[in-house]
């Protein structure tokens, strides 16, 4: 079994991450809508990943980080801690594999995720809804029970096995002057430029952000990681910190963050429900926002836009 490397994660642990968890993984279909692309005045190529398995992109990363470890370690089982897709995600990776998992979720996390973590069989448990008392309660599962922390993005492995999607996107397509993707903690954008530069390394990246949890764009103006920030945002899969790990792969492929205003991510998650006929979480929706209200960025250019995921709460207004 080939085990991604320590530390950054590079082109090859991507590479190895997509034939690892081939067997497994949704291949996700790469769509396009005529009308959105005259909206953006941009060529647009939207990379579905809510159709992946449990979803969301999540699913990638955590099937790759359970299956590179050894059997001993897999059978004491995996913790993690996330606010709905990651787990779910985890959940239904550890039962390819047949080991347990468990899962702390934050007590506002959206009802239609935590019932999809509980249906995947994983064990639920709940913390306040901060990223200190996330980690707290992982950390005191993980000495409890011996079971390896699998982080949402800080895990080069699952950073490694988010990039595949990138990896696919722009295998089928022609040649993308640009790519976006959602931000919370980095591993989606970190997977991704690390995919992107290798196959076209003058391809630009784009990260959005929403505006009310903007710690990325911060640390980014400020040349340090900034964990002061108190999110504040309809995205609740964009609430996470970014790590340090994600900051370091931001710095060395030149990711510029765009902040966006949650009444413009809503805007386009609307707009693809209308035009697309296709179900996307806000936490997605804010890549195509980020595409509209910049224009003098993306207007003439082809974009990769990666959908991140589509799982909402039907009974949310």
């Amino acid at each position: 079994m080939q085990v991604a490397t320590v530390g950054l994660p590079d082109f090859v642990d991507v590479e190895f991450a997509a034939h690892r968890i081939e067997p497994h993984a949704a291949r996700t279909p790469v769509l396009r809508a005529r009308s959105l692309d005259a909206l953006a005045g941009a060529t647009l190529a939207f990379k579905c990943e809510n159709f992946q398995r449990a979803g969301a992109f999540k699913f990638r990363g955590a099937c790759n980080a359970v299956w590179t470890l050894g059997d001993a370690c897999a059978a004491r089982g995996v913790v993690t801690h996330s606010s709905g897709n990651h787990g779910a995600a985890l959940a239904l990776a550890a039962r390819t594999r047949g080991i347990r998992a468990h899962v702390v979720v934050p007590e506002n996390a959206v009802k239609s995720k935590l019932a999809a973590i509980a249906a995947y069989g994983a064990n639920l448990h709940f913390c306040a809804p901060t990223i200190a008392a996330r980690e707290a309660a992982a950390a005191r599962i993980q000495a409890e029970t011996g079971a390896e922390l699998i982080h949402p993005y800080t895990n080069p492995r699952v950073i490694a096995g988010q990039g595949t999607a990138a990896l696919e996107l722009l295998r089928e397509t022609d040649e993308l002057d640009a790519l976006i993707a959602p931000i919370g903690g980095g591993g989606l954008i970190g997977g991704s430029a690390i995919a992107a530069r290798a196959l076209h390394p003058r391809i630009e990246l784009y990260a959005a952000e929403p505006a009310g949890a903007a710690d990325a764009f911060e640390s980014l103006r400020r040349g340090a990681r900034v964990t002061d920030i108190v999110p504040d945002t309809v995205c609740d899969g964009l609430r996470g910190q970014l790590g340090e790990i994600n900051f370091a792969l931001l710095r060395q492929y030149g990711v510029r963050v765009l902040t966006i205003d949650d009444a413009q991510t809503l805007a386009a998650q609307r707009l693809v429900f209308e035009r697309m006929k296709i179900v996307i979480e806000p936490s997605s929706a804010i890549a195509l926002a980020a595409v509209l209200r910049h224009p003098e960025i993306f207007r003439g250019r082809r974009v990769g836009v990666i959908l991140s995921g589509g799982n909402i709460d039907m009974e949310t207004p």
